[in-house]
């Protein structure tokens, strides 16, 4: 082109430049520019969407972990929310009966015992075979003594006392899980070597009480360095801390991190709604692959526990217990996600939405019309829901999306309830804006 079209043209239709007609062959030219400027355009702006939906999609479960770890590890009420189950849990009982049964079972030499008694009847002249019988009692002794103290130790576990014990003693021990996990501190909870260990000290100074006032004063002498039960068994604990350190680092920005990229790849893109599902399916998709994640790590946990540590069962437990709430926040950002993407093709061209927002229009209109009819009429007000409809249902959407924000740990329960009110809200707008009386008519055909 000449230097007269340096100026450029005025627009893409009338691209004629100050003091200089563009030629046909010149116009083409331009259109063609333009066109090939529009297409690197889109492709910037794919390739960015792109980019942005893989690191959305990379940090949508740390950022689940991450708030999993701040809300419930370093928050005191959800921690002890958290682990409260485990008092009433009949294999967590079950393991700490017969673990503490066995420690106060030991303290006693019932050897010794048998061994006075044969000593006394021998030396006071007693028939050989009452000696010899005082001998055998070792094993039944042994048996009473263990069926004794069983009793007494379940009764205590299982006893309402033991579980505002164990509630108390957790709230006191909150800051030293978190030691734990950070590898700094010492506590109830502790990190000592490869293992994971849980102080139990609550729950024997409660039996200890108890035996000592049945009358069983070698109950006193259970070991203070005795009271801990492996929770844990890793050669990779380490590892394990360094990743909570990290995440306890980046607890706070990972969520904010990965909701800017999700919503920069849906603006970036040059479909915002095509990118709004595709992103929605992904980051569900991502919570499964989560979930899938934990049913591998519960497998990992429950082989790296011996049996002779603690029996599977209560292993399970404890760590079905402590991972709740990570499954049902994972669980309620999969209805989320695919409530997100239901959403976006509903607003969607294909013929199916098209059916269905007729549907709903053709529904809402007629029983705004029976309204009408029987004399319960909108006028102005309806006038005006019908004229601002888009902006109203923007309204209403961006309210359930923000209730959802501001509840405390939502649910896939409260989920449900939000979307069906929001769906009810919507209706009742749409029944309220047909509901006009004779401008009904005219207002629905002005609003596309």
């Amino acid at each position: 082109m000449d230097s007269g079209t340096a100026s450029g043209p005025s627009g893409p239709e009338s691209p004629v430049p100050a003091g200089h007609a563009l030629t046909a062959e010149e116009h083409a030219e331009y259109l063609r520019l333009q066109r090939a400027a529009r297409v690197r355009h889109r492709r910037l702006r794919r390739l960015g969407a792109s980019v942005l939906l893989v690191l959305t999609l990379v940090l949508a479960p740390l950022a689940v972990v991450a708030v999993w770890v701040h809300d419930t590890v370093a928050d005191t009420d959800r921690y002890v929310q958290t682990v409260a189950p485990l008092a009433s849990e009949p294999a967590v009982q079950n393991a700490l009966v017969n673990r503490l049964t066995d420690r106060v079972v030991s303290q006693v030499d019932v050897q010794a015992v048998t061994s006075s008694l044969t000593k006394v009847l021998a030396d006071n002249g007693a028939p050989r075979r009452v000696v010899d019988a005082a001998g055998e009692l070792t094993g039944p002794l042994r048996s009473a003594l263990r069926s004794v103290v069983h009793r007494v130790v379940h009764r205590v576990v299982t006893s309402d006392v033991f579980e505002q014990a164990w509630v108390a003693g957790n709230r006191r021990a909150q800051s030293s899980v978190v030691g734990m996990l950070t590898g700094e501190g010492q506590g109830a909870l502790r990190a000592k070597g490869d293992t994971v260990q849980l102080d139990i000290g609550v729950v024997i100074d409660q039996v200890q009480k108890r035996l000592v006032d049945a009358g069983f004063k070698h109950a006193s002498a259970i070991p203070q360095i005795d009271r801990s039960v492996t929770l844990f068994q890793t050669e990779k604990l380490h590892k394990a801390q360094n990743a909570m350190r990290l995440l306890d680092i980046l607890g706070v920005w990972v969520p904010v991190l990965a909701l800017v990229a999700a919503v920069a790849a849906v603006w970036t893109a040059p479909g915002h709604r095509l990118m709004l599902m595709v992103t929605a399916l992904g980051v569900g998709f991502m919570m499964v692959v989560l979930l899938v994640a934990l049913v591998v790590v519960r497998r990992v946990y429950l082989d790296s526990v011996p049996p002779a540590t603690l029996p599977p069962d209560a292993a399970a437990a404890i760590f079905d217990t402590f991972v709740r709430f990570l499954r049902d926040s994972v669980r309620t950002l999969i209805v989320v996600s695919l409530i997100t993407a239901l959403a976006a093709w509903l607003y969607g061209p294909s013929r199916a939405a098209r059916a269905v927002r007729s549907a709903a229009q053709k529904g809402t209109t007629a029983a705004g019309r029976e309204l009408s009819g029987v004399g319960v009429r909108t006028g102005h007000f309806g006038q005006w829901l019908a004229v601002h409809r888009s902006w109203t249902t923007g309204v209403i959407i961006g309210a359930g999306v923000l209730s959802l924000v501001l509840w405390n740990h939502p649910t896939v329960g409260a989920v449900v309830l939000v979307l069906v009110l929001v769906v009810v809200v919507l209706a009742v707008a749409a029944v309220l804006s047909a509901a006009t009386g004779p401008m009904s008519d005219r207002v629905n055909r002005s609003v596309p």
